[in-house]
């Protein structure tokens, strides 16, 4: 064993100094292999920066100028119309560099009432990105195109004409005072002299040609690089736009919590006076009447009548605990959700097989272990009362999520006859608005001739160590 153990380290060891000496040469021929796509964007987006300027300024100061007789409104939101497709270009064409693709920004940021003719038309003046992308299209890119298209040209004329300067320069007209060779052989003759005007051009020529040629890979990679960076700052995904879907999802769970706690309630409210109530209503009666017959010495009848009030009694109270399955048991905060959960499994007549990780008590918060519990409970009622199931599987565990938080897995399956589906009115709908009310996702799988499986997956915040 340690014999294999020094032979793999003196393996590990003597590859190291390779790689490392190939390092420069594999980054440079990967520099290389990125090089002609960089060209060809960085002469491209210059055209594409030249007519987006000629365009975008004619529309948009032509809108300005209309403003008062109100069309200028709709030429003006049809330039950062414009605006927007000529930034979706060039974050297209970027591409051809190979850099990481920038990412589309969100549009419409806008939580207001968008209906209507006017509010729908000017949606785009309202919105941030679309005149960063006029700004982009009218001023940063052509500057900045004009700028790298340049030393583009440069690059590429310098290193390519210079490395072929022996072959098309011979075909130059020669003798008209255009040769300048000589005067560079007359000023340093130590290393020129006696040569002709013709060599020390195609020389010097050569020398420029292997230089540009060889820095080319690093001169047009940071002007590509600098295009992509002003793109991903004025034509991509913000942070902004992050907080404003987080603020979205927030809103629409604040809503859907309120909406279930609401219906909720008013089921609890259909289902204790359609039960409970009534039932105690003729217990009232009863008793009545058992008095009177007790006043008049029917014994036989007021014993008849003690019996049914005690059955009513007791239909109450099973109405009661039925109902009192919603509700979180003093269970849940004494012991946690784990143990809430395996005694509601362990309370349903269906033989219940569960799976509870513990460690669900340590990073569940309250809120969510109450709306969990009650999840739970009512979907063993379901399945009781309309899958005909004889037996089910509980499931409860973390998941780690590779760039967000924890997430908590919850699963109950029976083998019913299926046919369950999410429908408006229905008890599975009010769940799914409960589990969207923390952020969490429900899941329905219920096919014909079962299994039902439902799961709910809901989003943990970090616990701070």
């Amino acid at each position: 064993m340690s014999t294999m153990t020094t032979d793999t380290t003196s393996t590990v060891v003597t590859a190291t100094p390779a790689s490392g000496s190939g390092g420069f040469w594999a980054s440079y021929a990967q520099a290389w292999r990125r090089t002609p796509g960089s060209a060809v964007y960085l002469l491209a987006v210059f055209v594409l920066a030249m007519i987006a300027v000629s365009v975008l300024a004619t529309l948009f100061w032509t809108g300005v100028g209309l403003l008062i007789i109100v069309i200028g409104i709709p030429i003006v939101v049809l330039s950062l119309l414009v605006a927007r497709g000529f930034g979706v270009a060039d974050r297209f064409l970027l591409r051809l560099t190979s850099l990481p693709e920038i990412a589309e920004p969100m549009w419409n940021r806008d939580q207001s009432d968008t209906s209507g003719f006017w509010m729908t038309l000017t949606r785009p003046i309202r919105g941030a990105h679309y005149w960063v992308y006029l700004v982009h299209g009218m001023v940063v890119s052509p500057i900045v195109s004009t700028l790298t298209f340049t030393l583009t040209t440069v690059w590429l004329g310098v290193g390519l004409g210079g490395l072929t300067y022996w072959f098309w320069g011979a075909f130059l007209p020669r003798g008209d005072g255009g040769e300048w060779g000589h005067y560079v052989a007359d000023a340093i003759p130590w290393m020129f002299g006696g040569w002709s005007s013709w060599s020390v051009e195609v020389i010097l020529y050569l020398v420029a040609g292997i230089v540009f040629t060889s820095t080319m890979p690093w001169a047009l990679g940071a002007l590509a690089r600098l295009h992509h960076a002003i793109a991903q700052g004025m034509l991509g995904h913000w942070r902004s736009d992050d907080l404003a879907a987080e603020v979205r999802a927030e809103s629409a769970a604040r809503g859907a919590a309120v909406h279930a706690e609401d219906v909720a309630l008013r089921r609890l409210e259909r289902d204790i006076h359609d039960g409970p109530q009534q039932r105690l209503v003729r217990l009232q009666l009863d008793l009545a009447a058992l008095e009177r017959r007790a006043e008049s010495g029917d014994t036989d009848a007021a014993a008849e009548l003690a019996r049914e009030a005690r059955g009513h009694a007791k239909a109450a109270l099973d109405e009661l605990r039925a109902l009192s399955s919603g509700v979180a048991p003093p269970l849940l905060q004494d012991r946690g959700l784990a143990a809430a959960l395996a005694a509601v499994a362990g309370g349903t007549p269906l033989l219940v097989r569960t799976e509870i990780d513990p460690a669900i008590d340590a990073v569940v918060s309250p809120e969510i272990a109450r709306t969990v519990y009650f999840v739970v409970a009512e979907l063993f009622t379901n399945a009781v009362k309309h899958s005909g199931a004889a037996g089910a599987t509980l499931k409860a565990s973390l998941r780690a999520a590779a760039d967000g938080p924890l997430t908590l897995d919850v699963w109950v399956v029976d083998n019913g006859r299926g046919g369950a589906v999410l429908a408006p009115g229905h008890g599975l709908e009010g769940l799914r608005e409960r589990i969207a009310g923390l952020r969490g996702v429900m899941v329905v799988q219920s096919p014909l001739g079962g299994p039902t499986s439902v799961g709910a997956h809901i989003p943990l915040a970090p616990v701070a160590s």
